[in-house]
């Protein structure tokens, strides 16, 4: 049976250094999220951004605005938060209302503030090697295999799935880690065949128990990003699990394995951004 990598006590770990950190250093930080309309999973997200700010013990302020918000009055109140001194970090709820210009919103938010990530200017950084926010699922899959004593340097990772919050920062992230890095998506050819490649295979894809035992080679790692409610409601990943676990060395369960890791990280960027301005 495989290693189960422990994301709730990972994650728990983490926010408790960050908490000791708060304390010891007298770190004053505050993280100002930003939700328009009322959609109920991201109120949930909210009320544990909120939650995990208050457990670490730094400040958050929430916004919540409704559906009808216009453009114009959502890049007003992130021009007010960018030139707030106590404001250290700023999120904007996604996915926003069809109406609203999601990438003009993102582009808006003050890089130095931009503790999701997502802003040119930080992924930019991470590119290249330079100091900036990394968004926080991949770099918390990264605190996950590091805590686990997963040995990147050298090793082939196989990343599925391109997007511009996981796949494409997981990729230069694991580049960074001197990992070799194949990203594949729905062109790929043969990708049953390049997953078996894999020593680590991180699953992005989107769509529920995709990744079966014939997807990975033995002894490999699994990350799974996926997180879906199946037909009897129960919560599962982008893996098949149950045909997976007995054939890989190490992975990641759903839930309890990526998830928690993303607002860890996110505690981690608001504390490091409230700790640079206060040099």
């Amino acid at each position: 049976m495989a290693f189960i990598i422990d994301g709730k006590k990972i994650s728990s770990d983490i926010r408790e250094e960050l908490k000791q950190r708060v304390r010891k250093e007298g770190i004053e930080a505050c993280l100002a999220v930003i939700q328009v309309g009322d959609d109920p999973a991201s109120s949930v997200y909210v009320r544990n951004k909120k939650k995990a700010c208050a457990d670490i013990g730094i400040s958050s302020k929430t916004f919540e605005l409704p559906v009808q918000t216009t453009q114009e009055e959502l890049l007003a109140l992130i021009g007010e938060l960018n030139e707030d001194d106590n404001v250290h970090g700023i999120l904007v709820q996604l996915p926003l209302p069809g109406h609203l210009n999601e990438k003009e919103i993102i582009f808006a938010i003050s890089p130095e503030k931009d503790v999701d990530g997502f802003h040119p200017q930080s992924v930019g950084c991470l590119s290249i090697g330079e100091d900036g926010f990394v968004s926080c699922t991949p770099a918390g899959i990264i605190e996950l295999l590091k805590r686990s004593d997963v040995e990147m340097d050298g090793k082939e990772c196989v990343i599925v799935g391109r997007s511009n919050i996981v796949g494409k920062p997981m990729a230069m992230l694991m580049l960074r880690e001197n990992a070799t890095v194949t990203v594949c998506h729905s062109h790929t050819r043969n990708l049953r065949e390049v997953c078996q490649r894999a020593d680590i295979l991180i699953a992005a894809i989107g769509k529920p128990k995709f990744f079966d035992d014939t997807y990975v080679r033995e002894g490999s790692v699994v990350i799974d990003v996926g997180i879906h409610r199946s037909g009897d409601g129960k919560l599962c990943g982008d893996v098949d699990y149950d045909k997976v676990a007995d054939k890989v060395s190490a992975i990641t369960p759903v839930p309890g394995g990526v998830g928690p890791m993303t607002i860890a990280m996110l505690m981690n960027n608001c504390v490091q951004s409230a700790w640079k301005k206060g040099k």
